[in-house]
């Protein structure tokens, strides 16, 4: 399969900042082990390039993106450091630029037809729906559906698990991200356990 194809059989991306290096590795097993072998390292932490440098070194069976790209440079630092796809909280030609000439699967956020627009001119097609929660959550993906029907969305910004199964439901829609399940706390007190547990009842919701 390729990264959608996993991305979409999953149906739920995992969103972590880590904040150190040394919970990557049990961060991913936890994931993996609950079930859900998807994770988004977002670039808001300084641990986040050598995070995923060491998931993928020792968790290769873990899909490891790298979240809230915001400029060419962290887009080429993540992928030198083995991210398998791009996620950015905005949509910016440099990093689209960038990831087609590259060949890695980029899922810029969007939130309104222009933003759809400008991403379509790189043929890109599955699109993050950020901050979703603020931008009328599942009632705007229905209508941007309308003049847009080829487009589908990874919303993402106030997802959790009592309304995650609703998104899902909707055609238009891809997969969520979320971080109800790699919450900060969780991760830099070592409750793995906890993750793994919450991951694992996320994957029985929408299996």
């Amino acid at each position: 399969m390729n990264t959608l194809e996993i991305i979409e059989k999953y149906k739920i991306i995992p969103v972590a900042a880590i904040e150190n290096v040394k919970d990557a590795v049990p961060l991913a097993k936890a994931l993996i082990q609950g079930g859900l072998p998807v994770a988004e390292i977002t670039f808001r932490t300084d641990a986040a390039a050598e995070s995923i440098s060491a998931i993928t070194a020792e968790c290769p069976e873990m899909l490891a993106g790298a979240g809230t790209v915001v400029n060419k440079a962290q887009a080429k630092q993540a992928l030198e450091c083995g991210a398998k796809f791009l996620v950015s909280p905005g949509f910016s030609p440099s990093i689209a630029k960038y990831a087609q000439k590259k060949e890695i699967p980029l899922f810029p956020g969007v939130c309104t037809p222009t933003d759809i627009m400008a991403a379509m001119e790189f043929d890109l097609k599955v699109l993050k729906f950020f901050p979703a929660s603020c931008y009328g959550g599942l009632s705007t993906i229905k209508a941007l559906r309308g003049p847009f029907p080829g487009i589908r969305f990874i919303p993402t910004g106030g997802i959790n698990a009592s309304n995650m199964a609703e998104y899902l439901a909707y055609p238009g829609v891809a997969a969520v991200g979320g971080s109800w399940m790699v919450k900060k706390e969780l991760i830099s007190e070592g409750r793995f356990d906890e993750i793994e547990r919450l991951a694992r009842e996320a994957v029985n919701t929408v299996i």
